[in-house]
């Protein structure tokens, strides 16, 4: 059996399947030379970042980026592993260290208040420190900790969340709340302990703790009496409101902003509508839970991650202070939760075109973009497939057993079906179906996250700050220090200093408008520059 696999083997890689100029040496030769050059004519940018855009890929591993470019490859008809994802554009990357203070593996809360509050803490919990226990109300107080977004709007920014899950999920509820338990989305979550001793729920939160300019996601019914009605689904019993309070946060979130021009929408053509250059602050809430997989989305009732991200920088960068801006792609999570690799990786393709557009909509100079992930999965990428196999299509050879095997599996999860001693059969099988469960080892009704580092991509002000391997919560300070916010300042002053202002008469009595009188103004703004740093 080995020596045929090995036969099988050698034939197929006596076949080409790539290009005929990938054949000749000088085509590498010259990409490595272009490569080479754009690295050296690499300059440090150090203006302070007026503005801070970061993007969250929940859940998007080095395995899930890697496929994620193949898939977009082949879905504009090409080999795909050649492609060039808008993340790999970045000029800095870094690789971060997700675990928690006391789990190896992390989840969605505890990473998220490390990328954001600058603090690693304990599973199950946000907004707080690890000296806060999960679940333990008692627990919560005083050990509280803020974020960047937090630190931004203290810093007169206008800030803003954009997602794909419900805006009360771990992510953007890292940004702006407090609480033991990530789970506690409305009051009806609390139990009755939490409620005698104070805590309070994270959509409540959204309203009180800081004054959040763009809210965009799902969860409406974390924010409505029970038994309110959907807008959208009336008839669903599933998305009625939550609230055993009987408030509505919408209606209160409103009423808050009197004198301001505000928006709530629900659907697309709502949103459509709002102008960004008349609106102050928008909450944008489109499902009553997490939003739908892009694949499953309805385009005339939801915008897509790129549009609800234009929308929001479009609102936010009126500021002349700048903004600060999370945009989470969250169910990349959870299409690898599913073990359905398809629904994950478009997922991750959709949120690389967000990236593309937030590029265009933003000024490199004044602009720290970055791209990272708060873990990853128990998902791999194996066997030996031709160049432009389908990225969830299947190995060309088989396994011992005799049966074919994609080149997506997990470690484990729903995909572990064994029926007497044997895998099932996919010879038949559409494995790029969107609702394909890929195979797994361990049986699990869900699959789990991975404790691998996870990449991190920046551009624009002090991204040279990303690099190397470094803890999950330095990011949240890096950033800080970029744009001038939180508690690290003292280089600030020093940075403002360069921005002196002087005439030509100052150096030499040109007159202004004179080629001689440019050429000064620039020699004397590099020798400030230089002197002062």
């Amino acid at each position: 059996m080995f020596a045929v696999r090995v036969s099988v083997l050698c034939y197929l890689l006596s076949m080409s399947s790539g290009s005929v100029e990938e054949e000749n040496p000088e085509f590498w030769r010259s990409s490595a030379q272009n490569t080479l050059r754009s690295a050296l004519n690499r300059n440090l940018n150090t203006n302070v970042a007026k503005n801070v855009v970061l993007f969250l890929g929940d859940g998007m591993g080095i395995t899930t980026i890697t496929a994620a470019r193949i898939l977009k490859g082949q879905l504009q008809n090409r080999s795909g592993e050649e492609t060039v994802m808008n993340m790999d554009t970045f000029p800095y990357v870094g690789l971060s260290k997700v675990y928690s203070v006391n789990f190896q593996i992390p989840d969605s809360a505890s990473t998220a208040t490390a990328y954001l509050c600058g603090v690693k803490t304990n599973l199950n919990t946000v907004g707080v420190s690890a000296a806060a226990r999960s679940g333990v109300c008692s627990s919560q107080k005083g050990n509280e900790v803020t974020s960047i977004l937090k630190w931004a709007k203290d810093a007169g920014k206008s800030v803003g969340i954009v997602t794909t899950t419900r805006v009360q999920h771990a992510t953007p509820a890292a940004s702006y709340a407090h609480s033991v338990s990530r789970t506690w989305y409305s009051d009806a979550d609390l139990p009755s302990s939490a409620v005698t001793e104070g805590c309070v729920d994270i959509a409540s939160q959204l309203l009180r703790n800081t004054d959040i300019d763009v809210i965009i996601g799902g969860g409406r019914k974390y924010m409505t009496p029970k038994g309110f009605p959907d807008p959208e689904y009336p008839a669903d019993l599933s998305a009625q409101g939550k609230r055993e309070d009987n408030r509505n946060l919408i209606d209160e979130w409103l009423s808050m902003k009197e004198g301001k021009v505000a928006r709530y929408v629900w659907n697309k053509t709502d949103f459509d509508a709002v102008d960004p250059e008349k609106t102050d602050y928008l909450m944008a809430l489109f499902e009553p839970g997490d939003l739908r997989f892009d694949v499953e989305r309805d385009p005339n009732m939801d915008p897509s991650i790129s549009e609800t991200t234009e929308k929001a920088i479009q609102i936010l960068r009126k500021n002349p202070n700048g903004f600060f801006l999370l945009v989470e792609g969250g169910r990349i999570d959870q299409g690898h939760h599913d073990s359905r690799a398809s629904m994950a990786l478009h997922e991750a393709v959709a949120l690389d075109e967000a990236i593309a557009r937030g590029l265009a909509l933003t000024n490199e100079e004044e602009t720290l973009t970055v791209v990272t992930a708060d873990h990853s999965h128990a998902f791999t990428f194996n066997g030996y497939p031709f160049r432009g196999n389908s990225i969830l299509g299947k190995s060309p050879l088989f396994a011992m057993d005799l049966l074919p095997y994609t080149t997506l599996m997990y470690g484990n999860g729903p995909g572990h079906k064994i029926t007497n001693n044997k895998r099932p059969d996919i010879r038949d099988v559409d494995t790029t179906a969107d609702d394909y469960v890929q195979q797994s080892a361990v049986p699990l009704d869900s699959e789990t996250h991975g404790g691998e580092d996870v990449a991190l991509f920046a551009r624009g002000p002090m991204a040279h700050l990303f690099q190397g391997v470094f803890e999950q919560n330095y990011i949240a300070h890096a950033m800080a220090y970029a744009s001038c916010v939180g508690t690290n300042q003292e280089h600030c002053a020093v940075t403002a200093q360069t921005e002196i202002p002087f005439t030509c008469t100052d150096v030499g009595g040109s007159a202004p408008d004179t080629p001689l009188c440019t050429l000064m103004t620039v020699m004397l703004s590099i020798l400030m520059s230089v002197l002062l740093h």
